[in-house]
């Protein structure tokens, strides 16, 4: 059992107690509901699958006294206003919300949400009055991106020493991930790297992007992860190692699926820690009361397959920290 997984074992245990009798002996049954911009958080998706299994230390079971209703924009994200005014009219008691625009849509309909991850700063974009007092109708879960990148950034130079130039991929569209991408390329230029910017807005900018790298090569790229980038993610993993670029991402799924090293919080950290905040709703506290609260756990995560099909070899300071290999 990896660490983190053991520590996350132990938080669910710890915080279940004794609501889960008061939850089990509530005819009641709870309406929950996901929304993302892209594939629906359901109970077949990993993540969907580990909140699931969280909430029923509380007391709450699929099929018994929970509901689930589980939304995705499949990449439409004007549709998240209308699915979240569906939602709304289905009598949702809880929203979880991933990315910026899936959680705005919930603060315009004033539905109680939990962020899950990816919504950037929740302050600066207005979504909340205070990390410590939100205020309103929407808590969850938040991280500090200067801090982050910074750490990235060191990662990705130890596997590239002469690194003097990053490539930086993110969606232009989204407030949160376009903060995210600022404070990423603030703490690039506290280093003394040279940021090339490359936002994108639709699938087709894809091919610009990888076009500008063509004309002036990076030495490794960094990629912002929102719904938009996830979903193109094969086609950054693809061109990175065609070209042989070292690329660090935000969560350590995209690394299992292919890219090449990760650095952020750690999802199934979080998913635990939203069905606390979800059970707290359902007993009747307010979203704006609870605190936004920041991951504790952040797995460095790097591919050998990846490495050694772009003809890399880590060095062994840098496997040394990572938490997890992937062989």
């Amino acid at each position: 059992m990896r660490r983190r997984d053991f520590i996350s074992l132990v938080t669910g245990a710890a915080i279940a107690g004794p609501r889960a009798a008061t939850a089990q002996s509530s005819s009641k049954v709870f309406r929950l509901g996901t929304l993302t911009p892209g594939a629906p958080l359901d109970e077949k998706s990993p993540l969907g699958s580990i909140l699931l299994k969280e909430m029923e230390p509380h007391g709450y079971t699929l099929g018994k006294n929970l509901s689930l209703e589980a939304r995705g924009a499949a990449g439409q994200v004007s549709r998240l206003g209308e699915i979240v005014r569906g939602m709304k009219a289905n009598n949702v008691d809880v929203i979880v919300s991933v990315s910026y625009p899936a959680t705005l849509a919930c603060k315009v309909e004033k539905v109680p949400t939990v962020v899950a991850y990816g919504c950037g700063d929740p302050v600066a974009t207005s979504l909340i009055d205070g990390l410590a007092r939100p205020g309103g109708t929407v808590t969850g879960i938040s991280d500090n991106s200067t801090t982050l990148s910074t750490k990235r950034l060191g990662l990705i130079k130890q596997a590239v020493p002469k690194l003097q130039r990053v490539a930086m991929l993110w969606n232009r569209d989204d407030l949160g991930m376009s903060q995210r991408y600022e404070a990423s390329a603030g703490a690039a230029r506290s280093l003394g790297t040279t940021v090339q910017a490359l936002g994108v807005r639709e699938p087709d900018d894809f091919e610009e992007a990888f076009a500008a790298m063509d004309r002036e090569r990076p030495d490794a790229i960094l990629m912002v992860t929102d719904s938009l980038t996830a979903l193109n993610r094969k086609r950054v993993f693809e061109y990175a190692t065609t070209h042989r670029l070292p690329a660090i991402y935000e969560y350590d799924f995209l690394v299992q699926d292919g890219g090449l090293m990760s650095y952020g919080g750690d999802l199934r950290e979080s998913m635990v820690r939203v069905a606390s905040m979800i059970d707290r709703i359902f007993r009747g506290a307010r979203p704006g009361d609870l605190p936004f609260e920041l991951p504790t756990l952040y797995p460095f995560v790097i591919n050998l397959k990846t490495a050694r099909a772009m003809g890399i070899e880590p060095p062994a300071s840098l496997l040394a920290l990572a938490d997890d290999v992937i062989e």
